[in-house]
């Protein structure tokens, strides 16, 4: 049975294909922050990484579908809508947080986060200004962190599966999150 793509999804993964067709440089590995691996545990690594510059917008809606509507907001961003009008390079991780910092209790709408780390190349005096009043760029200070690589769909459900997961290998590694 082949599942429907919902068409909130389908401006993402066409932009996504939009980036990939169009590109005429090589094929080169996604950038992402630099850290120094502290410590290897079995089920997820101890990093610590150096200060980052993030875009970052805000946006309201559930936890499942505000992903879609954040990318459209910073893509235009990173394709150009900047004070440059410079491209910028796609990166990862993206990450959703909170508007209040407090893990999100359920899939019910509420204010959210979302951000692309930038390209090391740039700085806090080299990056473009946004164009675009609901993206700031600023620096994330460094820190260390519990990393655990895994891949899913990205819901509210597989997201909790994940932190429950990773809590509890740092927890029995005799460690407090």
């Amino acid at each position: 049975m082949s599942q429907r793509v919902p068409p909130s999804r389908i401006f993402a993964i066409l932009a996504l294909s939009l980036v990939l067709i169009t590109t005429a440089e090589p094929a080169m590995a996604i950038e992402e922050p630099a850290y120094t691996l502290v410590h290897q545990c079995p089920e997820f690594e101890f990093r610590r990484y150096a200060p980052i510059l993030i875009a970052e917008t805000k946006v309201s809606g559930d936890f499942d579908a505000v992903g879609n509507q954040a990318f459209r907001t910073l893509a235009g961003f990173i394709f150009g809508k900047n004070r440059t009008g410079e491209s910028i390079a796609m990166t990862v991780p993206v990450n959703q947080r909170t508007a209040t910092g407090e893990p999100a209790a359920s899939p019910d709408a509420g204010d959210y986060w979302l951000s692309f780390t930038m390209p090391r190349r740039f700085t806090s005096a080299t990056r473009p200004a946004s164009t675009n009043p609901q993206v700031r760029v600023r620096e994330e200070p460094a820190r260390l962190m519990a990393a655990r690589r895994y891949s899913s769909r990205w819901t509210l459900t597989n997201y909790r599966e994940q932190e429950v997961a990773l809590l509890a290998t740092v927890r029995a590694a005799e460690l407090q999150p």
